[in-house]
């Protein structure tokens, strides 16, 4: 049997950069943050998204966590 082991996670803030004037389509910028710690849980990096948008001119749209994992055969 396999097994997976968490070994990367990133952080991406979605963030509101207007409509463009031309087309009337919504614009959005990313913000991304790397080497996050796989323990973190969904309300932690919530927090974290929410006090650095404080920080930001554009407000925030999502917030996506990206995570990356090995998986290998188990050991018997």
């Amino acid at each position: 049997m396999a097994e997976q082991q968490m070994v990367d996670s990133r952080l991406r803030l979605i963030l509101d950069d207007g409509v463009n004037e031309e087309t009337g389509e919504q614009l959005y910028r990313t913000k991304g943050f790397n080497n996050v710690k796989t323990t973190a849980t969904a309300d932690q990096l919530y927090s974290i998204a929410t006090a650095v948008t404080a920080l930001q001119e554009r407000p925030l749209v999502n917030v996506e966590r990206n995570d990356s994992s090995e998986i290998s055969e188990e050991e018997a």
